[in-house]
């Protein structure tokens, strides 16, 4: 199967990772929602090369992932904003976070990145609930339909 086929298929896992399933995508719009918003910063942040990291934005921008929006006309110099779609990406930065707090950090050589929960200040580790009944969610309780 070819990179690109995967946005063809019945499954919603392939199809998103078309978009972001390589390396440096998801470290990318990471760092989008700790407010880098110009190409020099993405670059010197990630250690990317500026070829990779020029066509990872640009497929984010053409999957409405980023809005590229001009900040300086001469020369011309652009900021990547998350959109709409981009934000609600954000339970799954918060989960792979989460994951690799725990999972990646076995021997605690690293420290753990939490997250502030502004409307109550609260440091929290956001966990995912049931949308009906609020009871956390757990892989053994669960079973996928598709509708």
């Amino acid at each position: 199967m070819k990179w690109h086929e995967l946005g063809e298929m019945n499954c919603p896992i392939a199809r998103s990772l078309s978009i972001f399933g390589d390396r440096w995508t998801l470290l990318i719009i990471r760092n989008a929602f700790m407010a880098t918003r110009r190409f020099d910063d993405f670059q010197k942040q990630l250690g990317i090369t500026r070829h990779l990291l020029t066509e990872r934005i640009n497929r984010l921008v053409e999957n409405n992932i980023f809005e590229k929006v001009l900040y300086h006309e001469a020369p011309k110099r652009y900021e990547y904003k998350l959109t709409e779609k981009g934000l609600a990406l954000y339970p799954i930065i918060i989960s792979m976070s989460t994951w690799g707090n725990i999972w990646q950090n076995e021997n605690k050589q690293f420290q753990e990145l939490r997250y502030l929960h502004k409307s109550c200040g609260h440091v929290t580790q956001p966990k995912l609930t049931c949308d009906c009944c609020g009871q956390e969610l757990h892989a053994k309780e669960m079973r996928p339909v598709y509708q």
